[in-house]
């Protein structure tokens, strides 16, 4: 039987849906291994195959151009910003009302990719907001929610036990949100780009790329390769591919842990939803996720919980990512306050990395003087649920040279 009649009679029976994460992995593997070729010339190179860059490969392979995709690492993998079981989405955008429309789009995006493969990417659980009523969270998901017209409820905390939340914190309640399986989610786009034509190329290195006339040349440690346009989502090595943004970008690391609750049950879905708690004694937002089925979602398990705000700036390419302890105390001491029975003990802390501007929000663009360069970077630890419309855009900056959707607010020349 051809793969893709068996990937097709697979997906009728709805068996990818509960497939466990590993057969993913195993199954993504098989077709990359069997997707090489000696084809050095192609209309698109995607450097970086993670959560933009594998939906660039699959926009750009599904309107029937020839891509390349080129990964450093294996898909998806633990160096970056992209592993970690979940990602909350949302649409009462408290960091600027424009990105609105662009979820809008990425929801669609995401629904229509789960038709495709057959595999269940997102998650509603609903998302909860604590945090004074002057805090920019608060402020902003009620400026998001009352102009594009996004349910948004307001509820009593106590109807929440699992919290302890201060009686002058308001609380909210938006519905329709919940997370993303970013594993999944690159797996499931590598796969059905594979499946359209695409060659991806993992574990290989870029060491240069350079523009020869009216193409661009690509060296890496295995092959040289040439193309008509180059997209860049190279993440957190974003500097190095582009050193011309260096100074837009800073590469931070962050913490993130799975803790061991009191009663267990009291943490996993449908019974917990995710939460954002803008904690008035500290910078940032606290954020975290129910429990997830280890066989379906990938290890680690247990409470997911992590603090969005700029760790210590860091080199991508630095593989001492050992903790020293401050970092778990502060989830501790946050979890005392407001989780009380959340954490009998921690089940295991990890690193990824932010890459951020220093307004916060993303940077999709042409590069300057090179309009066959695109690229998108400094997604700021907010980028993930994007993945599936920002692919449609790089593919669209790629073949057409523009985008109908909405991203000038997302221009390299708002720095200028």
């Amino acid at each position: 039987m051809k793969r893709r009649e068996f990937i097709n009679k697979t997906v009728q029976a709805g068996t990818l849906a509960s497939m466990p994460l590993s057969s993913l992995y195993a199954m993504v593997d098989e077709s990359v291994k069997k997707s090489s070729s000696t084809k050095s010339n192609y209309d698109v190179i995607v450097l970086g195959v993670g959560s933009m860059g594998s939906s660039a490969c699959y926009h750009l392979a599904k309107k029937g151009h020839s891509v390349l995709g080129i990964e450093q690492f294996e898909i998806p993998h633990q160096q970056g910003s992209h592993s970690g079981q979940s990602r909350i989405i949302r649409k009462a955008y408290f960091e600027h009302p424009d990105y609105v429309p662009l979820l809008e789009r990425a929801y669609k995006n995401w629904k229509s990719l789960e038709q495709e493969s057959g595999i269940q990417l997102y998650h509603k659980t609903g998302l909860l907001y604590f945090g004074r009523s002057n805090h920019l969270l608060i402020k902003g998901v009620k400026e998001a929610s009352k102009k594009y017209n996004i349910p948004l409820h307001n509820i009593k905390s106590k109807d929440y036990s699992q919290f302890n939340i201060p009686s002058d914190y308001e609380a909210l309640i938006e519905p329709d949100a919940g997370f993303v399986t970013p594993e999944r989610s690159i797996l499931t786009h590598t796969e059905l780009a594979l499946q359209n034509g695409a060659q991806i190329n993992t574990n290989e290195k870029v060491i240069k790329w350079s523009k020869e006339g009216t193409s661009i040349k690509v060296k890496t440690n295995k092959g040289t390769y040439s193309c008509k346009k180059l997209v860049v989502s190279a993440g957190a090595w974003s500097n190095i591919s582009l050193p011309q943004l260096k100074q837009n970008l800073k590469v931070t690391r962050q913490i993130i842990a799975w803790m061991i609750p009191e009663k267990w049950d009291d943490y996993t879905m449908p019974n917990f939803p995710c939460w954002t708690i803008a904690d008035h004694t500290n910078k940032g937002i606290f954020y975290g996720f129910p429990i997830l089925d280890t066989g379906k979602f990938g290890t680690p398990i247990g409470l997911k919980l992590a603090h969005h705000y700029h760790g210590e700036e860091y080199h991508p390419d630095d593989v001492d990512r050992k903790l020293d302890g401050t970092e778990e105390e502060k989830l501790i001491s946050f979890m005392n306050n407001f989780l009380p029975n959340a954490r009998k003990s921690t089940h295991v802390m990890k690193s990824c990395l932010y890459v951020n501007t220093s307004d916060e929000n993303f940077i999709i663009d042409h590069l300057p003087e090179l309009d066959n360069v695109i690229f998108a970077a400094g997604f700021s630890g907010h980028g993930f649920k994007f993945a599936s419309v920002i692919g449609e855009i790089l593919a669209d900056l790629a073949i057409e040279g523009k985008s109908d959707l909405p991203i000038d607010f997302l221009s390299l020349n708002r720095f200028n």
